[in-house]
């Protein structure tokens, strides 16, 4: 039986993965889609951490910050729609895919939330 803290540290795993992922697109033709596949996955993820994982059941005391900070990023940003608008007028132009990527790397940061996620990550 898989416990709290092991299935937390998996959905991090997924984040951190996700996340990198982001990084390192390269911007080219096409990868507006990348952006939104990994985008829909770290949403995915951060909502199940910040609605469904119990502070009472994670062992870790930075558990309980992590997910003020989580649910501070689902409440705050919403690229989704931005990229449904743009994709089919604007997934070829490389400098908007260029900034909505950054965009949302920002978003991820804000508040050192990604270098919280990592910390936990190596923690549990």
């Amino acid at each position: 039986m898989v416990t709290h803290n092991e299935h937390l540290k998996n959905i991090l795993l997924h984040v951190l993965a996700s996340y990198d992922t982001l990084r390192e697109i390269k911007d080219g033709p096409g990868d507006l889609e990348a952006v939104r596949k990994e985008l829909l996955k770290i949403n995915g993820f951060i909502k199940v951490i910040a609605n469904n994982m119990d502070s009472k059941n994670i062992q870790s005391s930075d558990f309980k910050p992590l997910k003020l900070k989580l649910k501070h990023y689902l409440e705050n940003y919403f690229f989704e729609k931005e990229i449904e608008t743009m994709a089919p007028l604007y997934s070829d132009d490389l400098h908007r895919v260029k900034n909505m990527r950054l965009k949302i790397l920002e978003s991820l940061e804000d508040k050192n939330m990604m270098e919280d996620v990592g910390e936990l990550f190596e923690k549990i």
